[in-house]
């Protein structure tokens, strides 16, 4: 996207939705970039291994999800990553789908709270706005994560701000 069409959204919640539509493209490539014989791979033994940290962005698009239909996002625990890398990848993209329709009929930002953590043992009410961006930002974090195991299992890092030495863009 060139920097003259770029969406300049004219609510919060527009902003979001353009910021979310654009970095769950990129988180998609990135998901879709490590070779899936190599989902149990770990760079170091207190790491996830590639199908947990895969696992991370379908919980994390289910907890948008809820704070975005109003429900109790903690309580329901950590539940274990389905056995196959082509099944995560195919949840990311079904939720994606939900979260997007919940965006498109939102009118005005969400007046709910949402509890989550802020620490050890602790949590608080967040906007929900706060915690929809809260997440997403968790998202990119947990992507760099990512692209470093793609690297390291063989698999082409896609270009995510910028060009990859994989994917340039000249």
């Amino acid at each position: 996207m060139s920097a003259q069409s770029w969406p300049f959204a004219s609510s919060s919640v527009a902003q979001f939705r353009d910021a979310y539509r654009l970095e769950h493209a990129r988180t998609r490539k990135v998901l879709h970039a490590l070779p899936e014989e190599h989902s149990e791979f770990r760079p170091h033994e207190r790491s996830n291994h590639a199908r947990q940290l895969g696992w991370t962005f379908v919980l994390e698009e289910a907890m948008i999800l809820k704070a975005l239909r109003n429900q109790q996002v903690l309580g329901s625990g950590f539940p274990p990553a389905p056995d196959s890398w082509s099944t995560i990848l195919e949840m990311f993209d079904a939720q994606h789908e939900d979260i997007a329709r919940e965006l498109q009929v939102l009118k005005g930002t969400p007046a709910n709270t949402v509890k989550f953590f802020t620490g050890p043992k602790q949590t608080a009410d967040y906007p929900a706005m706060d915690f929809l961006w809260f997440m997403l930002f968790d998202q990119i974090h947990h992507r760099g994560q990512l692209s470093v195991y793609v690297r390291m299992t063989g698999g082409k890092v896609p270009a995510i701000y910028g060009p990859s030495a994989d994917e340039p863009w000249f």
